[in-house]
């Protein structure tokens, strides 16, 4: 902790450190955080003047991600991750018993100033859940209740984090499949090399025949890309890796960053090497910052091994060096240009486009951004080329695919498949065996019933940024809608008005319905939210919020209808048609008896 006597000397050091810059905003934010636990109005002010900003530019962005607090949280904070996977493995019952132990009420700093409870979105440990984030630095898997009981001991004795049992933050690969990508690593500087002898031009057209598609879910073309930055004009040109990986269900770059990262930072180099770029920026998210240390090692053991840095492999003006950009909080910092926003020290909110970020990026410069799945396939195919590539998958989808599998499955885990694989083939291998619906690609993906488990993960039929949550056949798909629509409502960044306004009003007729107070007139409203948010949010959150509840409407009605409150007679009551819905939710010709009695 700060101190009143070195609070200042010590600010000045730590923007000294980040060479007093507006775009470090989000750092220093994040780093004065971890030293005095909250940010004060006094240090956002000082802050504010150190960089040439206004308190109010300050304010705005401390207030826009949720890992930032203006109001003291105590010593000690907890946070239960909180997706639907989390959920079905009891963690809301786990967090409860937490708050009960430690006499704290949830989203409250207790009275003492010592421990405050709360909940967070998805922290990216699915397969290995409940999990829970404490300080932000640290991960606490396989929660249960003994486990939550010592937590509360520790706490309430002021026991150390660092001093806590080790096993507890133990963060398992659980990588059940490996391919292409997860198989035997490279040695560092090998696919490099490759690209090198290459040539920049000649390692830009291995990519554009090896069909690589951009693998955070939109599928764009990465040599197009790579190809559309290299000719823009402009002096400096900038290589971004996007491990913002806050698609809840997707843990697949945590293992990635764990097990290759000489892969992905290999990647980013010869995508450096390709465009002309001498910069290279990863973003790891929030979640993710007990991994910032290792990845820090491996740049640091790649600079040593002249493979960053100066003169790259005794290559003559081949300059290019990596630095680490830790997120606070934003799941829509994952789109790539609300990414570029958080780079340069702002709230991340997307942007218009065009001009787009090969164009118009990082500070102005020509930019690309792409996932770290991305830049291990780019090494992979710098390594053995492009026909080794397209030799996998399909026609237009080529190469392999991670999946993170989570879920009523007995084996949960990272799945590497080649593109092309059925649905059924990765529910077999991961053991679920009574699966009713599978969501694939996260919330912002598609719900799949199981007459479709025979349909193929590929671009051209079910495309995924990686997320497959099992849900088997006792799980309600209804309750699965609503966390969604809560997580979307509570992700949204609040810049236009019809996904801001439209999240909260689809999450009110959720929890209307919830309740058992709905009527088919909410499942109309609900059926209009889509439409509106589809066709005129600003981003792609808006516009894929309610992609949950469409398919679960559609392919799970009657777990909708039977929310419904069906003695609550509205105008255009229609009941021959409440009659059929009673007789095929129950298969009973006299379901609606008493109904018909009260007319």
């Amino acid at each position: 902790m700060f101190t009143s006597a070195n609070a200042d000397s010590e600010l000045q050091a730590l923007l000294a450190r980040h060479g007093a810059q507006p775009q470090a905003l989000v750092q220093v934010l994040r780093e004065v955080q971890a030293q005095r636990g909250w940010l004060s109005r006094d240090a956002l002010s000082q802050i504010a003047g150190a960089l040439g900003l206004t308190l109010a530019q300050v304010q705005g962005v401390a207030g826009f991600y949720r890992f930032f607090y203006t109001q003291p949280v105590g010593d000690y904070r907890v946070l239960f991750s909180d997706n639907v996977t989390d959920r079905m493995l009891g963690s809301e019952a786990l967090r409860a018993d937490l708050c009960r132990l430690l006499s704290v009420t949830p989203g409250q700093m207790r009275a003492d100033g010592r421990v405050s409870v709360d909940s967070c979105s998805c922290t990216g440990l699915c397969d290995q859940g409940p999990a829970l984030l404490i300080n932000q630095h640290q991960v606490v898997t396989r929660l249960d209740a003994a486990r939550v009981a010592q937590i509360a001991e520790l706490i309430d004795a002021q026991v150390p984090v660092a001093q806590w049992p080790a096993h507890w933050f133990e963060v398992q690969d659980n990588m059940r499949r490996a391919d292409v990508l997860l198989g035997v690593q490279a040695a560092p500087g090998a696919a490099l090399l490759a690209a090198l002898a290459r040539g920049a031009s000649a390692m830009l057209a291995e990519v554009k025949r090896s069909k690589l598609r951009g693998r955070g879910g939109a599928g764009f073309a990465t040599g197009l890309k790579w190809e559309l930055c290299r000719q823009a004009p402009g002096a400096e040109h900038v290589v971004v890796c996007n491990a913002d990986e806050g698609e809840p269900g997707t843990f697949k770059d945590r293992v990635l960053l764990s097990r290759c990262a000489d892969a992905v930072f290999e990647g980013m180099t010869i995508a450096a090497k390709v465009i002309g770029a001498r910069r290279g920026l990863l973003y790891l998210r929030g979640e993710y910052r007990y991994l910032l240390e290792p990845l820090q090692a491996v740049l640091a053991r790649r600079r040593a091994a002249q493979l960053l840095g100066r003169s790259i492999l005794a290559q003559p003006g081949f300059d290019f060096d990596i630095a680490i950009h830790v997120g606070a909080g934003a799941y829509v910092c994952g789109e790539e240009s609300a990414l570029i926003e958080s780079l340069e020290g702002k709230r991340g909110t997307p942007r218009i486009r065009p001009p787009f970020p090969v164009e118009n990026g990082y500070l102005g410069h020509p930019t690309i951004v792409n996932n770290v799945e991305t830049f291990c396939a780019a090494s992979q195919i710098a390594l053995h080329g492009a026909a080794s590539w397209t030799a996998i998958g399909t026609l237009q989808s080529s190469g392999t695919k991670i999946h993170s599998v989570s879920g009523d499955c007995e084996r949960p885990g990272i799945y590497e498949y080649p593109f092309g694989t059925a649905i059924e083939r990765i529910l077999q291998d991961c053991g679920a065996h009574d699966a009713q619906a599978v969501q694939v690609g996260g919330p912002s993906g598609v719900c799949l019933a199981a007459n479709e488990f025979g349909r193929r993960v590929a671009f051209e039929d079910v495309p995924t940024a990686g997320a497959f949550m099992v849900f088997g056949a006792g799980r309600d798909m209804f309750e699965v809608a609503r966390s969604f629509a809560h997580f979307f409502a509570h992700e949204s960044c609040g810049f236009c008005t019809p996904c801001r306004v439209g999240s909260t009003l689809v999450c009110k007729r959720m929890d209307k319905l919830a309740a058992g107070h709905g009527s088919r007139e909410d499942l109309d409203v609900l059926q209009e939210l889509d439409q509106l948010m589809r066709t005129t949010s600003h981003c792609g959150l808006g516009a894929a919020a309610c992609n949950p509840l469409r398919d679960t409407l559609r392919k799970f009605r009657p777990a909708y209808e039977r929310r419904m409150k069906w003695l609550q007679f509205e105008p255009g009551f229609d009941l021959d048609a409440e009659l059929s819905i009673a007789r095929r939710m129950t298969g009973r010709d006299d379901a609606g008896a008493h109904l018909e009695d009260l007319t």
